[in-house]
């Protein structure tokens, strides 16, 4: 799992999907699914996160009439005040939570008459800062919420600082409780004017300010009559005009192999889904780390042979020449292919409430592949209070490090900003296969560092001789060859060795594959 392991390898994503209705279901709706919204809210706790979920399912949503009347007839108000408590349509997570179920996220779906929304709620406790960073992978655009009498708070940059590290582009400051400081222009554009100081620090697209009172709907789906000083759209209107993240085919082709497939006859073939940009029958496609190309023959699916691919369509590439790649290899174009990495600078959201160790055996993932690490440094942590970095040696739950990699071998990784599919990052602890760390890359070196004292090398000669003495020099067995590397140096690692396996050539070069 990277942070695009934080997206749960779409696990989450396409079980929720399947349990969305279908928008035929409510007549009438003219929804394009391609613009389907994914929505985080976040903010702290008693920010009044669950009350604004609540009202814009009641003000905005096709919900049945079963569900509103359950709320009218309960009985129960909102806190100080004669109106329902719409929190009770989340009365099924909230009650989760305090039996201590699970924390995790919940996804929610509304439909309003132009799109389908889905409502990714996240906890607001800094204790389960790991499942909002979860959350955040999936999102188009995000609701930071805060209370207008707090304004900005140490967990508001916390999440601000995690929404820029996972990507998302476009954020909503939802400036809640309106009421409670009388409506207060003053009030508002102070905490305005926090947030466009915190935005500063990163790279968002699109960051917006709304005043509202989730209790009373003022500024919700309609207009507040209370704060007729502000202008802006109401939450919803925002909302509407966000474009979603899409499947576009922008961007350079990158398609992770998650295996390969045989027919026992002919046909070999790469399957993975593609992640950025397109594909089609006669391209060009090169291995990033061995540098081998091919042309593609066939494009196969389930559903039968495509012309071409785009991004978020799972496939199998059939190329001309049988090149050696296997799980874990990543597909490009031979004009941009992604470094074959061998340091990897990266920052991280440390997830694990075991702080950081520098003698424990990390390995890294990335989109399909396990990566032993020989060595990984902390060299700085983001201070939330003045959003700068100071330097560090050590991390601990929740803690945004800013790290430098040295890795066993080299791997296909993209820089971040450039292609995030593949850019994406997450450490996992070698012995208990917990993931202890998500994050991106900000910098990818083909050079690896000098080995330090105690760093152990698995050379080819070394592995041909013994651990795959029994191989050939069949294209399988060559797959074969740089796997049982891989689970050496990852069993190493876990006990502690700073390992590297020795590259194999660049080309094919006709050796045994252990000389």
């Amino acid at each position: 799992m990277t942070v695009q392991a934080l997206r749960k390898s779409e696990t989450a994503d396409s079980a929720a999907a399947q349990a969305a209705p279908a928008p035929s279901a409510v007549p009438g709706l003219k929804r394009d699914l391609n613009g389907i919204v994914h929505l985080l809210t976040c903010g702290s706790v008693d920010d009044g996160k669950s009350t604004l979920i609540g009202r814009v399912l009641w003000d905005a949503s096709d919900l049945y009439e079963d569900q509103r009347e359950n709320v009218r007839k309960s009985g129960r108000k909102a806190a100080g005040t004669d109106k329902p408590d719409y929190s009770m349509l989340l009365d099924g997570l909230v009650a989760e939570r305090e039996q201590g179920i699970t924390i995790d996220i919940a996804w929610k779906y509304f439909d309003t008459e132009s799109r389908r929304f889905v409502i990714i709620d996240s906890p607001g406790h800094e204790q389960y800062t790991r499942n909002m960073a979860s959350g955040a992978s999936h999102a188009d655009v995000a609701i930071l919420l805060v209370d207008a009498r707090a304004g900005v708070k140490k967990q508001t940059k916390r999440h601000a600082a995690i929404l820029d590290l996972v990507g998302v582009k476009r954020v909503v400051l939802a400036v809640n409780k309106m009421d409670l400081v009388g409506w207060s222009e003053d009030a508002f554009r102070k905490i305005e004017a926090d947030f466009r100081t915190l935005c500063w620090k990163f790279n968002f697209w699109d960051a917006t300010a709304i005043p509202l009172s989730a209790v009373f709907g003022d500024n919700v789906a309609t207009r507040s009559e209370n704060m007729a000083w502000f202008t802006g759209p109401t939450l919803i209107e925002h909302l509407e005009k966000v474009p979603s993240r899409g499947t576009a085919a922008s961007g350079a082709f990158r398609m992770p192999v998650q295996t390969v497939l045989r027919d026992g006859l002919d046909f070999r073939g790469l399957a993975g889904t593609v992640s950025s940009g397109s594909v089609k029958v006669g391209d060009a496609v090169t291995d990033a780390l061995s540098g081998r190309t091919a042309n593609v023959l066939r494009i196969a699916t389930m559903d039968g042979d495509l012309p071409s691919a785009t991004a978020g369509q799972a496939i199998s590439l059939q190329l001309d020449v049988d090149i050696d790649v296997s799980r874990g290899a990543v597909l490009s174009t031979p004009e941009m292919r992604p470094i074959a990495a061998q340091t990897v600078e990266a920052r991280f959201v440390w997830l694990s409430e075991t702080e950081f160790n520098p003698s424990t055996g990390y390995l890294l993932r990335t989109v399909t592949d396990l990566v032993p690490i020989s060595n990984i440094e902390i060299k700085a942590l983001l201070d939330l209070e003045t959003m700068s970095s100071h330097p560090a040696k050590n991390c601990g739950v929740n803690d945004i490090a800013i790290t430098k990699i040295a890795l066993g071998r080299a791997a296909a990784i993209d820089v971040f900003a450039d292609t995030p599919e593949t850019g994406t990052l997450l450490l996992v602890d070698a012995v208990t296969g917990a993931s202890v760390a998500g994050g991106i890359a900000t910098a990818v070196d083909a050079k690896s560092e000098e080995p330090g004292e105690g760093h152990f090398v698995l050379t080819r000669a070394m592995l041909a001789n013994g651990l795959c003495r029994d191989l050939s020099l069949s294209a399988v067995d060559r797959e074969e060859f740089m796997r049982r590397a891989n689970e050496a140096a990852i069993l190493l690692r876990a006990a502690g060795v700073s390992v590297a396996i020795e590259p194999p050539p660049m080309v094919d070069d006709g050796m045994d594959p252990g000389l």
